[in-house]
């Protein structure tokens, strides 16, 4: 048999650990071939060649994966990736970098696709958010008026701001800032909004 690529091992990896943070559950043999793009027979050796190495736990009759990572979430817990900051002021260039994954109990967060943001400036504080704080965002729903959404504004900049709708003679979108000492009546105006999510928690230190 020929040896076995590294490369593949770490790609069915990312492939699972990507599964079970945007399902909540690990995939099949099948899946994982599919989404590695080699032969599900392949895909099967690897998981077990895998799991001598003690790169993954596999058990083939209850086809159960645990990754280091999946490993570290409880069974009422769900994986969620802290990936860096947003401004909360002018809207700024970043670059989307996974710090790590925490864990967020469902009793608390319920089912759902999310990420953490930490919040950097003061356009957001009458909402609540300071800077410093770390925001929890839902992808997987739709922005209402007057939700706090993260935008992408064109230009890949992005910022956290309240959605006001949109302008029926412009037909642009309006987002708002929310620091009326500071920034009194200050809004952002575009013609193409991407909503990245919508703001449903915020985490701060005492």
């Amino acid at each position: 048999m020929r040896a076995m690529s590294t490369e593949t091992m770490q790609n069915i990896i990312s492939y699972v650990d990507q599964y079970f943070c945007d399902k909540h559950t690990t995939p099949s043999v099948n899946e994982i071939a599919l989404g590695v793009g080699i032969p599900k027979t392949t895909a099967f050796r690897y998981l077990v060649e895998m799991d001598n190495r003690g790169m993954l736990e596999y058990e083939g009759k209850s086809r159960t994966i645990r990754t280091p990572m999946i490993k570290k979430f409880a069974p009422d817990s769900a994986p969620c990736p802290l990936v860096g900051s947003i401004l909360c002021g002018s809207a700024q260039t970043e670059e989307e970098n996974i710090r790590e994954y925490v864990s967020l109990p469902v009793s608390l967060f319920g089912n759902g696709r999310y990420y953490i943001l930490e919040a950097s400036g003061d356009s957001m504080v009458d909402a609540g958010i300071d800077s410093g704080d770390l925001v929890v965002i839902r992808t997987d729903c739709n922005a209402e008026i007057g939700d706090i959404v993260v935008a992408l504004t064109g230009y890949s900049e992005s910022t956290l701001k309240v959605y006001a709708g949109i302008d029926e003679d412009t037909q642009e979108a309006i987002l708002e800032y929310r620091n009326q000492a500071k920034y009194p009546d200050e809004e952002i105006r575009v013609k193409q909004l991407i909503v990245q999510g919508v703001a449903k928690h915020v985490i701060k230190a005492l």
